[in-house]
Formats: structure tokens, C-alpha cells, sequence
């Protein structure tokens, strides 16, 4: 398998100058486990350590590889271990708030073509939530579709009342419904996997994504703890991996996360709510927040029917809490600055003294 097979393109052989040297090969990161890492190349899969020059340059925890990450590595014990020494630009990004009361950036996976956005037919169906992965997904410049999964839980009718629901909240995305237990719409779904593009599932825990992935590979490579009274499996993905499938295609499989706090994404929120975006180059202020503006054209369209209230109260509320996270963020990244800049000039002085 060549670097090109893994998808390495032009975009980052474009960006790959400062990264060169004489002892260092391309990779990419295929899985991160407590801060070990798992790289990819030519040369197959080999375990890899950050180079502790590294570790003291990077500024923020998003800084460091993860999984979808192209690095520049040094390979020794005969190619069996290497050292990452850079990381790559990151074309495209999947990122979250930090679980809690934490200010900060995590990210989920880097490099991705398209983001598959998981929800089950049953009980797990919120429109909510599929707004918060969409944001998501379009905040990092990554393309969606969404898979609607168990659809043998439930009735065609109910099947087709969801995908209504989905069509007339203004989600643009390609839609696929499918059934792990009766391979019903599942080859459509594999016709969206196409060679050396990376793809990503993104749901909550137990709504079929290790079932999917199994499917795909054609074994029970993960395994799936047992499925509840609900009719909804179990957490099964303990850590994000990078799994390249039969026909060429890539696969990041991602654990179910009970939280996906969104920061500094109100490009996202843009883009996923489009027909809102557009609506609002009528209202009659530039700035206006569609809230008490008069001449809004956005709670016009609410008040007249053109525009679900659910939606637009979806919107209202992923923005402000981009917003309310994007300063917060802003305030802490200056503290962090301000103190690595004196602890910079502590070691200098240090050093100084020393000589």
C-alpha cells in the first residue's frame, strides 16, 4: 500500500517542504491509545513515540497527532519503532469541546473526505442531535451524509415518517436508512466508500456503528456487547482507529460520545443551516441575531411557516453556545500564551546564569 493509497495528495505534498529530511519518512497516524501512537506507511503499521523536541514546541493538547494525522517520522530498530518529530497541516478536522467544565479543543480525527452521521431509527432518533454532528462535521470543512440505522425496529411507515422528518428540517446531506440484521440498504451504503478517500462514523454509543464496520469487513473483527431490553447495543469502540477496508477505501471508527460541546464553530453552524443563512440577508440589520430585531426575516419565516420553529431554535441555540465557548476559549489560549512566554524567559534566564 503506497502513501497514495492512504491519501496522501497533492494538498500535502504541497505542504510537506519544512516536514523533509534525509532520515525521515510520511506516515499517518492509524491509532492513538494514551498518548502512544500506532503509524501507518509503506511499511505497515509500527508503534511511535512524539520526539520530546516536539512535545516542548506544540502549544495546546489539539496540537498533538491524532488519528487521520499525517506525520514526518524517524524510523530505527530496523523499522520496528519511529519517532514523530512534525505534524502535517490538517486538510479537514473533527473537533469537539473538551468533555466538562474544560475550556479546550479535542480532537476526534483529522483528514476526513466524508463524515457518516449515525442515528438509529429507534430510540436514539433526535434531530437535535443530528444538527449538533452536522455542525460538526461542516465546522471542519468535512462533507456529510447520514445514515439512518435498525430500521428493521421499526415500521416502513415510521421509516418513512423519519426520513421526512429529516428531509423537511432542511438537512441538504445524503440520506441512507439500512438494517444491520437484514442487510437491507446496505450495499447503497458501501457505494459511498470509495478508494483512498477516509470516512468516519459519528453516533452515539449503540446505534450499530461496530455492527456496520463488522459488516464491512465481512468478520466479526470488533466486538458488540450485548444489546439491551431497548433494543439498542452497548459501547463497544473503546478508541479511535483508523481501519483501511478491502476495496481501498478508509474507516475511522469513533466511540460513541455522550457529549460534543462545539467551539468557535459558527462557520459550521452556517453552513449546516443554510436555508436560515439565506433567509437572513433580508433582515433588516446586517448584525441581526434573529432574536428582537425588528425586520427579521428569519422570525418571519418562523411566524408565516416557511421555517420550523424547531429548527430555528436549533440554530439559535448551537450558535450561542459556540459563541459563549469561542470566548472563553479566546481568554484561556491568552493565559496560556502569556504563561509560556514566561516560563520561556525563566529558562533563558537560567540557562544565563548557568553560563
Amino acid at each position: 500500500m503506497t502513501l497514495i493509497d492512504l491519501g496522501f495528495d497533492g494538498w500535502f505534498e504541497e505542504r510537506a517542504g519544512a516536514l523533509r529530511g534525509e532520515s525521515r519518512s510520511f506516515a499517518r497516524v492509524a491509532t492513538v491509545d494514551r498518548g502512544s501512537y500506532l503509524i501507518r506507511s509503506e511499511r505497515g503499521e509500527v508503534p511511535a513515540v512524539l520526539a520530546g523536541k516536539l512535545s516542548f514546541q506544540l502549544e495546546a493538547a489539539a496540537d498533538l497527532p491524532c488519528v487521520g494525522d499525517w506525520i514526518a517520522a524517524e524510523y530505527h530498530d530496523g523499522g520496528a519503532a519511529a519517532v514523530i518529530h512534525g505534524v502535517f497541516p490538517r486538510k479537514t478536522f473533527l473537533r469537539r469541546k473538551c468533555a466538562g467544565e474544560t475550556v479546550d479543543f479535542q480532537m476526534i480525527a483529522a483528514n476526513i473526505d466524508v463524515a457518516f452521521i449515525v442515528q438509529s431509527c429507534h430510540f436514539d432518533f433526535n434531530m437535535r442531535r443530528m444538527d449538533r454532528y452536522l455542525v460538526a462535521a461542516a465546522d471542519g470543512g468535512i462533507e456529510s451524509v447520514v445514515v439512518l440505522t435498525k430500521t428493521d425496529l421499526i415500521t416502513s411507515r415510521e421509516l418513512e415518517e423519519k426520513l421526512d422528518v429529516v428531509r423537511s428540517a432542511g438537512v441538504t446531506s445524503k440520506v441512507f436508512a439500512l438494517s444491520n440484521v437484514t442487510g437491507e440498504g446496505f450495499e447503497e451504503f458501501r457505494r459511498e466508500l470509495s478508494p483512498g478517500r477516509t470516512h468516519c462514523l459519528l453516533g452515539s454509543s449503540g446505534v450499530g456503528k461496530t455492527t456496520l464496520i463488522n459488516r464491512l469487513l465481512g468478520r466479526e473483527a470488533y466486538g458488540v456487547k450485548a444489546v439491551s431490553a431497548t433494543g439498542e447495543g452497548r459501547h463497544a469502540t473503546a478508541r479511535r482507529q483508523l481501519i483501511v477496508l478491502d476495496g481501498g477505501a478508509m474507516l475511522v471508527d469513533t466511540p460513541g460520545m455522550r457529549e460534543l460541546g462545539l467551539v468557535d464553530a459558527g462557520e459550521g453552524v452556517s453552513r449546516s443551516f443554510q436555508d436560515i443563512s439565506e433567509l437572513s440577508r433580508n433582515c433588516r440589520f446586517a448584525d441581526c441575531t434573529h432574536t428582537r430585531e425588528p425586520g427579521c426575516a428569519v422570525r418571519e419565516a418562523v411566524a408565516s411557516g416557511r421555517l420550523s420553529e424547531e429548527r430555528y431554535l436549533s440554530c439559535l441555540k448551537l450558535r450561542k453556545e459556540s459563541e459563549h465557548y469561542e470566548r472563553s476559549y479566546a481568554e484561556k489560549r491568552k493565559k496560556d500564551r502569556a504563561l509560556g512566554r514566561f516560563y520561556r524567559s525563566s529558562l533563558k534566564q537560567m540557562k544565563n546564569k548557568k553560563m
